[in-house]
């Protein structure tokens, strides 16, 4: 078989584990199982890393190790046909609040510990990342209005100030380490490649003071809005 016909086959075979993960997911709703409890069946078990379903191409796995289950829970939901209740859901997936309180150790127990080590990766590499970027915007924000329009564009200061570089020349280096060349219009996808990328650029160079501060003004960001790891 040549290579390409393999590739075809490993697809062929993804696409029927996505497939059988979907109708387990939809087939437990139609028999009652609350959704949440359903999906968190349903990402343990999940096989892909990507796929696209009806024109839409989901990334779910970033930087090869980190893994978006809020993407996934989109796309389940998608599938369950009036199943899932559309307000606990939206608050799942715009917020990142889950319908009922979920612990650490009991999300950890019900998607797997492969599952949720990819799924930290994310939270801390991804929406830690993300926020420590608010709340530094902020920071910067406040002091231009005390010492006025001296300072550098607002997005190359606050990634001099958390990366030590501007941000046009933290693309260049993450381009670069990609092979490829800068796209003018990144896709999402793309973007969280590059925070995700950011993250391990700040655990490679940061002292361990520094980052264990950044990373705490990440995490308090996101607590004082009811966010934590289950929440991803």
């Amino acid at each position: 078989m040549s290579a390409n016909g393999a590739e075809d086959a490993a697809d062929l075979v993804a696409d029927g584990s996505v497939l059988e993960a979907v109708l387990q997911f939809t087939t437990a709703l139609r028999e009652g199982t609350d959704w949440f409890d359903a999906l968190l069946v349903t990402i343990a078990i999940w096989p892909a890393g990507q796929e696209t379903h009806e024109g839409r191409r989901y990334e779910y796995l970033v930087g090869g190790e980190a893994f978006d289950w809020l993407l996934l829970a989109e796309r389940l939901t998608l599938c369950a046909d009036g199943l899932v209740p559309e307000e606990s859901r939206d608050r799942l997936l715009f917020h990142g609040i889950p319908p009922r309180a979920l612990s650490e150790a009991e999300f950890k127990e019900k998607i797997g510990p492969t599952k949720y080590r990819a799924v930290s990766n994310y939270w801390y590499g991804v929406t830690v990342e993300e926020a420590l970027a608010l709340v530094v915007e902020h920071e910067v924000r406040k002091q231009r209005r005390g010492l006025g329009p001296e300072e550098p564009g607002l997005d190359d200061a606050v990634y001099q100030r958390i990366y030590g570089q501007p941000r046009w020349k933290l693309l260049q280096e993450f381009w670069t380490e990609r092979e490829e060349l800068e796209k003018e219009g990144s896709s999402l996808a793309d973007l969280k490649e590059f925070t995700y990328w950011l993250f391990k650029y700040r655990m490679k160079r940061s002292d361990p003071a520094r980052l264990a501060s950044d990373t705490k003004k990440g995490l308090d960001f996101l607590h004082r809005m009811g966010r934590r790891l289950p929440n991803g």
